[in-house]
């Protein structure tokens, strides 16, 4: 008995170890990412003006071409760095949606790890980089005939909202035609809804390089402690049991992929890219559940980006689109 709980206390410790060793894996790569795009963004904020907001949002119109074609890299730091900058709005939700349906993950990898047939490997890659451009091409294009479009950057809401000492709270509101905002988080006392704000960082590079560690800082910590969770979880149900839940009948299959692909860890990836080497999954669910896979972008997106009804909104399009696209391709028959 009392060497049943020695054995049943060491594993899980070994466990426990795992799932710590990687969740601090998983978020380790994705510091330079979010440090990099955040410093990016406390320049773009510190320097831009009304011209360079113009160009920023005339750039937007190609960006799900560029962002389609950056998901592709593997693992998921472009998708960390889309939602990030979509939360201030430097890039357009169509740039977002093309940049999560191509992310990869760890799909690329697995598949050279298996040596699978480059056949496979371009016709799964060129299709999610198709279906991400022509999926945010079209969601710019709705947005923008309703006039629902954002031209205004919104990073200052980011630093007001994690209280990073950016210097830009209502009480600098002063009329500076160089900088306008939409600002909607503003305190009572503010009674319209465009103000003229005041971003100085009187510190200069200093003081732009602290408020994008303090923002970094935060990301990485909140996405850490929830890869715990997650890889805890999928610790406990076993990779043997998401395949069987997986793999009931086609388009269940295709259904419980893209939530599986969900779930914002790269075990995820790992698992349906897995499962369709082994034979388990058919080609239409496993496009459906790496169209969905975006790795932890999906869990920046709800750290940075607060507004909750418009993030579940995004999520049921992801699902709905990648669910669409794999059921076409099992009525299709597409198999390789």
């Amino acid at each position: 008995m009392h060497e049943h709980a020695i054995e049943h206390g060491a594993d899980f410790a070994d466990m426990a170890f795992d799932v710590l060793q990687d969740a601090f894996f998983d978020t380790l790569y994705l510091i330079p990412f979010l440090f990099v795009t955040y410093l990016f963004m406390e320049w773009l904020e510190h320097k831009t003006g009304s011209k360079a907001q113009e160009a920023i949002r005339r750039a937007g119109v190609g960006g799900p071409a560029l962002g389609a074609l950056l998901g592709v890299v593997p693992q998921c730091g472009f998708s960390a760095a889309a939602s990030t900058l979509y939360a201030a709005r430097v890039v357009t939700l169509g740039t977002l949606f093309a940049v999560f349906l191509s992310t990869s993950d760890e799909m690329l990898p697995i598949f050279i790890a298996e040596q699978v047939p480059l056949n496979v490997l371009f016709t799964v890659i060129g299709l999610k980089i198709l279906i991400g451009m022509a999926f945010g091409f079209a969601v710019d294009a709705v947005m923008r005939a309703t006039h629902r479009d954002h031209k205004h950057l919104h990073i200052h809401e980011l630093c007001e909202r994690d209280h990073c000492e950016c210097n830009h709270g209502c009480e600098a509101c002063e009329h500076n035609p160089e900088l306008v905002y939409e600002h909607n988080d503003c305190d009572e006392s503010c009674e319209h809804e465009h103000h003229h704000h005041d971003h100085s960082h009187d510190e200069g590079w200093g003081g732009i390089m602290r408020s994008a560690l303090k923002h970094t800082i935060q990301v990485t910590v909140f996405v850490f402690l929830i890869s715990i969770a997650l890889n805890a979880v999928l610790a406990i149900v076993g990779e043997e049991a998401l395949g069987e839940f997986l793999s009931a009948n086609g388009i269940l299959a295709v259904v419980g992929s893209a939530i599986v692909g969900l779930i914002p860890n790269c075990a995820a990836s790992v698992a349906i890219a897995q499962l369709y080497i082994e034979g388990v999954l058919s080609f239409g669910a496993m496009m459906s559940g790496l169209l969905t896979a975006a790795g932890v972008g999906m869990l920046v997106l709800l750290r940075t980006n607060r507004r909750a009804r418009e993030n579940a909104l995004i999520i049921v399009a992801l699902v709905a689109v990648s669910v669409v696209c794999g059921l076409a391709f099992e009525l299709a028959g597409f198999a390789l």
